[in-house]
């Protein structure tokens, strides 16, 4: 198949799991073309089968703003039309499966028709999608979409709570790559970040409010207090400068290391002994998923659709969204004793391997099959 992979080319979930999953079409024989403003955070190297079409939003005066919803229409009306795509798969219901419901409308004048998925990744619902003045949009694109997934069952039952969805919608949950993601030997890292043998507990994401990054922090401090540990933060966003602030108002400076946005974190969790995710929402857990692939148990909220990922005192701990006195409590009972540490870590692997994407790669397979077979011109 000749598919077209619309997403957002950054570090956020929906990005890296639009990547992988066209990566790993493409080592099975299908020609994936990507169409983005910026090429996609994991594609950095040339790969066989792999297109990449930049899309241009240039400055006209009468605009404030590039328009890049029109930018992104005619360039896959050109990629579709010139390239010979069978399918259309586009990430986040706005703009792009509104943008490809208009491309999908030109291209059918002129004669050529284009099956359009839509995956639904948690942004465009639980956050953008609630928004009243988007709420039409994003159920218009929905409906008009002629396939839809979500990554998790808890995203697939919000879509239907907050919209007016008449479409089926499909869950095929995100994925892991063992390729990449998997334990690794990297003493040498260990002994630099904790030179007198500390536990290591990493956080990784993209600093946004929604993450409750200052939780983390605040975990941290109860836990140094019991067990010496050093904290690693991946990651960068808007609110990375108050949480260095926050740092150095409670004095952890040297205990916890901002690394800001990392190629190869697989690397740096491999060193790690424990994962904290305290959103506040998380359609799904994609980071967390990461980590327990590289053998990291997990202590996190219980928000949305992490407790599909993380298991509940097997794979480690979930608890009430802001409560980080259970938290602190939990990730202290995994690390005080080492034999626990090694169970978590053992169940951690185990429930990754459930999510190893040559499971998931043939569902999307099978539905694009469908999709091309039942699409309504």
């Amino acid at each position: 198949m000749k598919i077209g992979i619309v997403c957002y080319p950054t570090y956020g979930g929906s990005g890296v799991v639009a990547t992988e999953l066209g990566l790993g079409l493409a080592k099975k024989g299908h020609q994936i073309h990507f169409i983005t403003y910026g090429r996609p955070a994991r594609l950095q190297s040339f790969q066989e089968n792999i297109f990449y079409h930049e899309v241009n939003a240039e400055d006209y005066p009468l605009f404030e703003y590039p328009p890049y919803d029109t930018a992104l229409a005619s360039k896959l009306v050109d990629v579709v039309k010139y390239e010979g795509l069978d399918l259309l798969h586009v990430h986040y219901a706005i703009p792009h499966a509104a943008v490809a419901y208009m491309a999908k409308k030109i291209l059918l004048a002129d004669g050529k028709y284009i099956p359009v998925v839509t995956t639904l990744h948690g942004t465009d619902i639980t956050l953008v999608g609630n928004n009243k003045s988007f709420a039409p949009v994003v159920s218009f694109s929905i409906n008009k979409s002629d396939g839809v997934t979500a990554v998790s069952e808890s995203l697939r039952k919000q879509t239907f709570d907050n919209f007016a969805i008449k479409k089926e919608i499909r869950v095929i949950s995100n994925f892991i790559d063992f390729d990449r993601f998997k334990k690794v030997n990297k003493d040498h890292f260990k002994k630099a970040i904790a030179p007198n043998g500390e536990k290591i507990l990493v956080h990784v994401s993209n600093f946004r409010k929604v993450k409750r990054v200052e939780d983390v922090i605040y975990v941290f401090e109860k836990v140094l207090k019991k067990i010496p540990s050093k904290l690693l933060l991946i990651g960068d966003g808007p609110e990375r400068r108050k949480l260095e602030d926050l740092c150095r108002q409670i004095g952890l400076c040297d205990e916890i290391r901002f690394l800001g946005k990392q190629d190869a974190v697989e690397e740096l969790l491999s060193v790690a002994d424990l994962f904290i995710m305290p959103s506040a929402n998380e359609s799904f857990g994609l980071a967390a998923l990461e980590a327990m692939a590289c053998e990291v148990p997990v202590i996190s909220s219980n928000a949305g659709g992490i407790p599909e990922v993380n298991i509940h005192g097997k794979t480690g701990y979930l608890s009430d969204i802001g409560d980080i006195a259970s938290m602190a409590k939990y990730a202290i009972k995994i690390l005080e004793d080492e034999d626990v540490l090694a169970e978590f870590r053992k169940n951690a692997l185990e429930q990754a391997e459930k999510f190893d994407i040559k499971y998931v790669l043939p569902q999307y397979e099978k539905y694009y099959e469908y999709i091309l077979e039942t699409a309504v011109y």
